[in-house]
């Protein structure tokens, strides 16, 4: 089930919650067993496809509410606080998750953290894009209030920044609307990561969110980190944002005590990861990633994965080299087309400049994929050379060139009967005809493969 908290206490909150009861055929029901400024009273209910959800409103601004889940008929999956947003921003949509990493200024408990919603959090970001008015930013924020004790994977869904927001029925329409693109989705999924740094706009963190497959749970701001302190000193907060998010790897960012942050996150068992880590494993089942980088080497040492890595059993490897030669020239070529011919066939292949540039080794389903990215390479070779010609194990490359010293045996003198017959003209000398082909030699290369 799908809760959704709105405050009476928050005009932006009423405003989206009176949309959300305009896009849908709510039925209503009265709890007499709860006070009405605790959820009680009249509520209303979703039933059927794609979930059930129910909308229950509290007197008290969201973030001093404690364990309002309880609320509801029984427990739910997600948790939505539909909210105001303020800040020194235009126009915005914005979600983020709740708790404190340090002293609680604004509801909730000192460092203390609530049930993150990483891929709830990756929908509504998703949603807010698609239901987002003329003029409307949308964006996600770092976990900075309360409350720290609500029973469920949680999210706040927020229409702002300031009262013309807070009072505009077209931004919290889009808020509904996005609030409601929720009913069945998963709060968690296996793909989650901590953010620890950077500013309350996670700019970085978003990025990640939209552009992979990757979801984000708690983050920690350059100010929350601030407020913390030496993060060694507080080691049970980290935990519970590892936790809280079904998470273990972290991603840094901003310019803090990352050797602290490494150190600690080490001491509790998790990894660091960096963003290159990140996006070069989307789409790659984790037990695939696991041993392509114990067997071949890590993604931070070039490893990068092919274009099937992501239908790959984790045993399916044959390791190869591709021939170092006609590799290079290739490369030399189109580095961008090279490295498209040997991602297509393989599981993984070692790089060099910044993942840009095949080196040779690769990983295979089969042996005989290393012929196929052979025949990939070759057209390559065909935008350079006038002819090339593949025979078992080698590739032959031909090149006809305009020869001067053939021209000057033949009585032709510098000048343009040189440019015509170089570009492929016949010429008259001494009431003959040059052909150019009896001016040009052929320069031809062998690659071993």
């Amino acid at each position: 089930m799908l809760a959704i908290v709105v405050s009476r206490a928050d005009e932006a909150s009423v405003n989206v919650g009176d949309r959300l009861l305009e896009l849908a055929d709510w039925t209503t029901h009265e709890d007499r067993e709860r006070p009405e400024s605790d959820g009680g009273g009249t509520y209303h209910r979703l039933e059927g496809a794609p979930g059930a959800v129910e909308l229950r409103t509290f007197e008290a601004l969201h973030l001093h509410l404690g364990r309002p889940a309880d609320a509801f008929s029984g427990t739910p999956d997600l948790l939505v606080f539909a909210s105001r947003h303020a800040g020194d921003t235009d126009a915005l949509l914005t979600a983020h998750t709740t708790g404190n990493f340090g002293p609680a200024e604004f509801g909730g408990e000192d460092y203390a953290l609530a049930e993150a919603a990483p891929n709830a959090l990756a929908r509504i970001r998703e949603a807010f894009a698609e239901h987002a008015p003329d003029g409307y930013e949308v964006g996600m924020e770092c976990t900075h209030h309360g409350p720290t004790d609500v029973g469920c994977p949680s999210l706040f869904a927020e229409l702002g920044s300031d009262e013309p927001q807070w009072g505009d029925e077209a931004g919290a329409e889009a808020v509904a609307r996005a609030v409601l693109d929720l009913r069945g989705v998963d709060p968690h999924r296996e793909r989650s990561v901590v953010g620890l740094g950077g500013g309350h706009y996670v700019h970085r963190f978003e990025r990640l969110v939209v552009e992979t497959d990757w979801a984000v749970g708690h983050v920690a701001s350059d100010w929350a980190l601030g407020d913390v302190g030496d993060p060694r000193e507080h080691p049970a907060v980290f935990r519970e944002a590892f936790e809280a998010s079904a998470a273990t790897r972290a991603l840094l960012d901003g310019d803090g005590d990352t050797d602290a942050m490494r150190e600690l996150v080490a001491d509790l068992g998790y990894d660091v990861v960096s963003e290159t880590w990140l996006r070069e494993t989307s789409g790659v089942p984790l037990d695939v990633v696991e041993r392509v980088e114990h067997r071949f080497g890590s993604v931070d040492e070039g490893t990068r994965f092919g274009d099937i890595a992501g239908e790959t059993a984790p045993d399916a490897f044959v390791e190869a080299t591709l021939p170092e030669r006609l590799l290079e020239e290739c490369v030399g070529i189109d580095r961008d087309r090279a490295r498209a011919a040997v991602a297509e066939r393989s599981v993984a292949f070692a790089t060099d400049e910044g993942g840009t540039v095949p080196t040779g080794p690769v990983l295979l389903v089969d042996g005989a994929d290393r012929d196929a990215v052979v025949d990939a390479l070759v057209p390559l070779l065909e935008t350079r050379y006038d002819e090339v010609t593949r025979n078992g194990d080698t590739v032959t490359v031909r090149t006809r060139e305009f020869d001067p010293e053939k021209a000057a045996t033949l009585g032709v003198s510098e000048g343009p009967a040189f440019g015509k017959l170089a570009s492929g003209q016949a010429v008259e000398v001494g009431g003959r005809t040059i052909d150019p082909e009896a001016v040009t030699s052929v320069r031809e290369e062998t690659f071993e493969v």
